[in-house]
């Protein structure tokens, strides 16, 4: 029946916009929001054409900086580029606030944070990650934490070295490949709530839930 009905929309003119609207609602069913806690963080996810966004704010901020953990997976079976400018934080009054890139992001936060800031991130990060039990990364903080600390000794640098390889940034994802990162929002203080996370990737549109209560910082 259901094939029946998919024909006679195809062949008649006067229920093409009906058959439109049944594509619609069925591609919003497959591209949904899911939406669960791990490791005391919430997280959102959406997955489009195989590829796969899930992000959860951290409760920790530096200077003006808010600091989202994002995973990015490739079910696609087309190699797939990511960039910390992909993403893009609305905020409830409309204002758009990108992410900055991974060197400039880097440099200002390794220059402005102070100790404590770059401990208290790096173990929020880690535990936020290291809770998600169904996701490993292939080319992501753990590979370039690894990679980081193998070329220093001192103990003051291998904390920077941490510091550094948790920032998100751009890659090449093959198919099946994943990725791991920390984006940091530019906000100023702004408060979060209503606000909503947009992607563009893949030739793709990511659009998340807002905020319905203010994120711990």
């Amino acid at each position: 029946m259901m094939q029946q009905l998919l024909w006679n929309l195809t062949i008649f003119p006067r229920f093409r916009g009906l058959l439109a609207a049944v594509a619609c609602t069925a591609g919003c069913l497959c591209a949904q929001v899911i939406e669960f806690e791990s490791g005391g963080l919430k997280y959102q996810t959406l997955s489009k054409s195989g590829l796969t966004i899930m992000y959860a704010h951290l409760p920790v901020q530096v200077r003006e900086y808010v600091i989202v953990q994002a995973t990015v997976t490739n079910g696609s079976q087309s190699v797939v580029t990511i960039r910390p400018e992909n993403f893009v934080l609305r905020l409830a009054g409309g204002r758009d606030v990108r992410a900055g890139a991974a060197s400039a992001v880097v440099s200002d936060f390794l220059a402005r944070a102070g100790r404590n800031d770059v401990i208290r991130l790096v173990s929020t990060y880690e535990v936020g990650l290291y809770g998600l039990s169904r996701f490993r990364s292939t080319n992501g903080y753990e590979q370039r934490r690894q990679s980081a600390l193998a070329e220093v000794t001192s103990t003051r640098l291998r904390a920077a070295a941490a510091a550094s390889a948790i920032v998100f940034v751009e890659v090449k994802l093959a198919p099946g490949d994943s990725t791991d990162g920390a984006l940091f929002f530019p906000t100023r203080g702004v408060p979060l709530l209503g606000s909503r996370l947009r992607v563009a990737a893949a030739g793709q549109s990511f659009e998340f839930l807002p905020e319905s209560v203010e994120p711990a910082r």
